[in-house]
């Protein structure tokens, strides 16, 4: 009798791409990303892929417009943004911008504790890119916030 597979996240973002073969490349070199494994039809087309980064998984697919599998330069952009910890986030943007994304907000200290920027990758998805630098209470984090808009 099979075993049970082991638990997974309990939530597990799946990316559709125009061309998942270069989005896979992409996040190898700009986030470190493992692939797992890939399912391709004979014409290319990638009906599965799953990636690790870190301690974290993403599946992808190629379009399939037939399904309602869309890319976000298809639907004209994405209003999903990732949020990635890294040991030190001035290297990794520096990475993220040498493999390809585009810088949307530089590196800097938050006033809710991180170290972050923002980069949107080739394929229409926007990373913050963050380092923890110290625990802030929800109140320290009101306070930080409404400071700043009033400043």
């Amino acid at each position: 009798m099979p075993t049970a597979a082991p638990p997974r996240q309990t939530v597990t973002a799946h990316l559709i791409m125009r061309d998942a073969a270069a989005a896979i490349d992409f996040y190898r070199r700009a986030f470190g990303a493992v692939e797992l494994y890939r399912l391709v039809e004979p014409s290319g087309k990638i009906g599965h892929a799953q990636l690790r980064i870190g301690n974290s998984e993403l599946m992808l697919c190629d379009e399939y417009p037939d399904f309602g599998a869309l890319s976000a330069p298809t639907i004209g952009g994405s209003p999903i943004k990732f949020l990635l910890y890294v040991e030190d986030a001035d290297q990794a943007m520096r990475t993220a911008i040498d493999a390809g994304a585009v810088e949307l907000r530089p590196v800097r200290d938050q006033f809710y504790g991180d170290r972050s920027g923002m980069v949107m990758d080739p394929f229409g998805f926007s990373w913050s890119i963050a380092t923890p630098k110290e625990q802030v209470s929800p109140e320290e984090m009101q306070r930080r916030f409404s400071a700043a808009l009033t400043g």
